[in-house]
């Protein structure tokens, strides 16, 4: 479904039904250099079964327009027009690694349009080192190799991928790779820029009246567990379920076990 905000076409995929925002809407929002595409499962699962989605692509990602926007609040913005937009009074907001702090700053910035919040590889505050920004910004595919390596918990597939001689880490370096090949502004510096400014967790924190689900994976390398404590005990409403054998690129790399997370936290 295309959508037009501040006169640029925004993308957000349905998951192969028509939105309708008199469902339950559950919004799934993507982490730095990906795209709606890192949700197929969830995001079609949710759809078919009782609730219409809307999978964003960000400003600059996947297919929409637009430059990318630089700092978390700004794309928290965009993300409340886009419900504006498409007629969604309240939504469960799921975001995962920079998609879990707009989701947190959306819900800070207009809290009753939040009905549930869950939160995937969340960090706060989200630092992002020198030598990977420095990568981000000047060797691209140097910053794309080294997260990906850093976001997967082993290099073979899961059960609950496609199939076999399916490559979790190929598919994931692929799409990051295709996301410049669209936008060659540098769409990475300026996702882990935002990440790395990101200041207002702690109050946005405190403003969350909603059920929040902070979704974690025990091997995850880029936000480990333990820096998302500080927003979990801020937030009163709050629960932590943590995935086994997974890195930070849980979508993909267990599939099943974030839906199971999901749906149970939506229909709870």
């Amino acid at each position: 479904m295309l959508i037009t905000i501040d006169n640029q076409a925004a993308y957000c995929y349905t998951g192969g039904k028509a939105f309708n925002p008199e469902l339950p809407t559950v919004v799934f929002i993507h982490g730095a250099q990906n795209d709606h595409s890192v949700w197929a499962l969830q995001s079609r699962y949710f759809a078919h079964h009782g609730f219409s989605v809307l999978a964003l692509d960000l400003p600059g990602h996947g297919r929409s327009k637009g430059a990318a926007l630089s700092s978390v609040a700004a794309m928290a913005t965009w993300l409340l027009a886009v419900l504006d937009a498409a007629g969604v009074s309240s939504a469960m907001l799921v975001g995962h690694s920079m998609g879990s702090l707009i989701a947190l700053e959306a819900c800070s910035q207009a809290p009753t349009r939040a009905s549930k919040l869950a939160l995937l590889a969340c960090a706060y505050p989200m630092k992002v080192s020198d030598t990977l920004l420095n990568a981000a910004r000047d060797e691209e595919q140097s910053a794309i190799d080294m997260v990906n390596i850093w976001s997967h918990s082993s290099i073979a597939h899961k059960p609950s991928c496609p199939g076999p001689g399916f490559s979790v880490m190929g598919s994931s370096q692929r799409l990051m790779q295709r996301i410049s090949q669209i936008n060659p502004e540098k769409v990475f510096f300026t996702d882990f820029s935002a990440c790395n400014n990101y200041a207002n967790g702690e109050q946005a924190a405190l403003a969350v009246a909603c059920p929040t689900l902070f979704l974690l994976a025990r091997k995850d390398m880029m936000t480990p567990i333990k820096a998302s404590s500080g927003l979990s005990k801020a937030i009163t409403q709050s629960k932590i379920s943590i995935i086994e054998d997974c890195g930070h690129s849980m979508m993909t790399e267990q599939a099943d076990a974030v839906l199971s997370e999901l749906l149970s936290f939506a229909r709870g």
